[in-house]
């Protein structure tokens, strides 16, 4: 079913890369309801809804799709679901309304999706826009692992400085990336997801991790919060909410659309310019947006975190297939899984070390285009600096067609491209993002 064989893996690599992503991506269950607390939402329903909707997606992408991507809710669009829909709304727009924005976006993106358009994105995105987008998420994913591990923090001038090498947080981290390094330039099997075990046994012992219960029956408090398009719809016309729904759809269009195509290169899925099965694999985050808004949790994209089971191997959908039943049983064990995701030390060496990986795509690009070249470079410099793969991707889209213009070359951008461009100009300057 999933042609392990023929895609030069095996079971026992898939199963080990499927770990290798949900202990990378795990803390979503426990970040995504802190986030949306502060919208009122209930900390149960969020925690369930999150899992929910990771499971219907990531599922989707093992059965119907065949690759190794997993979804789940978004870092970012749940921060913009809460502080800017809800709560900057000032109480006009509680977060039941809002769940109705998500819900209508949803059914759009399913419907978009059913479409041919988001399948032809992936195949006219230009080349070296498509190894900026693998570099950019890249460094994005090393830089999230480096503030993770505390080996760089906050500094009021230049934005970021060196840690504290001796805090016990950091040399842990420290630890687990040394550990991991050695084990691959030794090319031990399984070294990311190896590395991680020995970090977590080691911050057993010195007391880091620590254990406040394993077990809790997972519930609703308050039951599916959305599921009427009528009633949904008039939410979102009374409340005036289009601009946040064209905003869940810009931004989850493309932030999922670079993440699938950089994942998918990194694994050598692409065949050329186009990613097969990419209509199934699209529809994967659209149907969990959509049934995830109905539980209790903000729009779902493909994870970038996917990338370190793709690094240990994972090259099929039985790698997400695990991941699916790993977040099934994690819905049984939230203090459990609440104790690993809060030692940061832990994952933050497997995304650093991920990113060193997919930066290599830099290689691909033609340095010698200037027009060609400062697109994919403005994409690999702001996704880590604005924490947005969205916005890197905006930002791209714009220059390149801009400056073919100016070359003289208009006609080789595809019309699709110029259309983008005006909207992410707009989505930019006029709405939130």
């Amino acid at each position: 079913m999933f042609h392990v064989k023929e895609l030069n893996s095996s079971v026992k690599t898939e199963v080990l890369a499927g770990f290798t992503t949900f202990l990378t991506m795990v803390y979503i269950v426990i970040v995504n309801p802190i986030i949306l607390a502060d919208a009122g939402v209930p900390f149960d329903q969020v925690f369930l809804a999150t899992i929910i909707s990771t499971v219907i997606g990531t599922l989707w992408m093992a059965l119907f799709a065949n690759y190794p991507i997993a979804i789940a809710p978004g870092m970012g669009l749940n921060a913009f679901f809460t502080y800017t829909v809800v709560i900057s709304s000032n109480g006009t727009i509680d977060y039941i309304t809002a769940f109705s924005a998500v819900f209508i976006a949803g059914i759009l993106f399913i419907i978009l999706s059913l479409t041919p358009l988001r399948e032809k994105l992936i195949e006219i995105i230009p080349s070296n826009l498509k190894h900026g987008i693998t570099a950019g998420i890249g460094l994005f994913i090393a830089f999230i692992g480096l503030r993770l591990s505390g080996l760089v923090e906050a500094h009021p001038q230049n934005l970021v400085k060196l840690g504290d090498l001796t805090s016990a947080p950091v040399m842990l981290a420290l630890f687990g990336l040394v550990i991991t390094l050695i084990l691959m330039v030794l090319n031990v099997y399984g070294a990311i997801f190896f590395g991680m075990i020995a970090t977590g046994i080691v911050a057993f012992f010195t007391k880091q991790l620590t254990f406040d219960g394993f077990f809790k029956l997972p519930h609703l408090p308050e039951g599916i919060l959305v599921w009427n398009p009528v009633v949904a719809i008039t939410d979102v016309i009374q409340y005036g909410m289009f601009g946040i729904v064209v905003s869940f759809l810009l931004v989850t269009l493309f932030d999922t659309t670079g993440t699938m195509v950089g994942v998918a290169k990194q694994a050598g899925l692409m065949k050329g310019e186009k990613m097969p099965r990419a209509r199934q694999a699209l529809l994967a985050d659209s149907v969990a947006t959509t049934i995830g808004s109905m539980f209790g949790t903000s729009p779902t994209s493909a994870y970038i975190e996917s990338s370190s089971g793709v690094a240990v191997g994972g090259r099929t959908g039985l790698t997400t297939l695990t991941v699916s039943i790993l977040f099934i049983i994690a819905a049984f064990f939230g203090p459990f899984v609440a104790s690993l995701s809060s030692v940061s030390a832990i994952t933050a060496p497997a995304l650093i070390i991920v990113g060193s990986l997919m930066i290599s795509a830099v290689k691909h690009i033609d340095w010698d285009q200037f027009d060609e070249a400062f697109p994919a470079f403005i994409i690999i410099l702001t996704m880590p600096l604005t924490s947005s793969i969205a916005t890197g991707i905006e930002l791209g889209f714009i220059l390149y067609p801009l400056l073919k213009i100016f070359k003289g070359q208009a006609k080789s951008v595809h019309p699709l491209l110029y259309i983008f461009a005006v909207l992410f100009l707009f989505q930019l300057i006029y709405l939130p993002h």
